[in-house]
């Protein structure tokens, strides 16, 4: 994939999968706005990328920071061509009968709501320029209920369902919205998952993870024509066809 002359915003962009995301899609020749909570963590990754990177700290939470994000796309190149609506949060991990009503709140305003706004901020743009790519990092908690995992289960269920409606009214416009399930990935949350000591994703030795590139790969392969057939739906990684498409089998 070339992504020569295109601009891509990725939330989530201070680790994980947004940073090797961010990484191997400005090696494709992108303009990559990192987008993430952790200023000091982007600005390391961007001196790292080079001036293809422009460092957009903002929390997804709120929309108007995520606005001022899509703002500086425009401002920096004057388009934006892809959003990766990756960020999101686990905790709080804990039984629906003993959360905290405001922690879990908090964490719908992230992986739900935080998809949302970048919705909200990116079609008018896509619309107005002719075309862009949205793509929502989803999960197969969005399908199937864990124990302890109530929002996040819960929040990627709707992030599904809002991608759906994304393509449903965005693909008229030009628009190609997508979501990508990735499987268990080797990252900082599945630290935190284990820890937790609770469902079977804890039990998973950290050799029973793909690594944080494998998804990247998959994004990249979902920015280009190839990836058509699957507008409007959940793609999985843990299908072997995609595995293969997206170079990772």
């Amino acid at each position: 994939m070339d992504l020569t002359g295109k601009t891509a915003l990725i939330t989530g962009a201070s680790r994980g999968i947004g940073a090797a995301t961010a990484r191997l899609f400005a090696a494709a020749g992108a303009h990559v706005a990192l987008a993430a909570r952790d200023r000091d963590a982007i600005a390391a990754l961007a001196a790292e990328i080079g001036p293809r990177a422009i460092v957009t700290p903002c929390d997804i939470s709120r929309y108007d920071e995520v606005q001022g994000a899509v703002d500086a796309c425009i401002s920096a190149t004057g388009r934006l061509d892809i959003l990766i609506g990756n960020a999101g949060v686990i905790d709080p991990i804990t039984p629906l009968a003993e959360a905290d009503p405001e922690a879990w709140g908090k964490a719908v305003d992230i992986n739900l709501k935080g998809v949302f706004h970048g919705m909200r901020a990116a079609m008018p743009v896509m619309r107005d320029q002719g075309g862009g790519t949205i793509i929502t990092v989803s999960s197969g908690a969005a399908h199937s209920p864990l124990e302890g995992w109530s929002q996040y289960c819960a929040a990627k269920a709707g992030a599904a369902m809002l991608t759906r409606s994304a393509h449903l009214e965005g693909a008229p416009m030009g628009l190609r919205v997508m979501g990508l399930s990735p499987g268990t990935v080797a990252t900082d949350m599945q630290r935190r998952i284990r820890a937790s000591g609770v469902n079977p994703v804890s039990t998973l030795d950290w050799s029973d993870h793909i690594p944080p590139e494998w998804p990247a790969k998959a994004l990249l392969w979902m920015c280009g024509p190839e990836a058509d057939p699957w507008r409007g739906e959940e793609i999985s990684l843990r299908d072997p066809e995609i595995r293969q498409k997206a170079g990772v089998a």
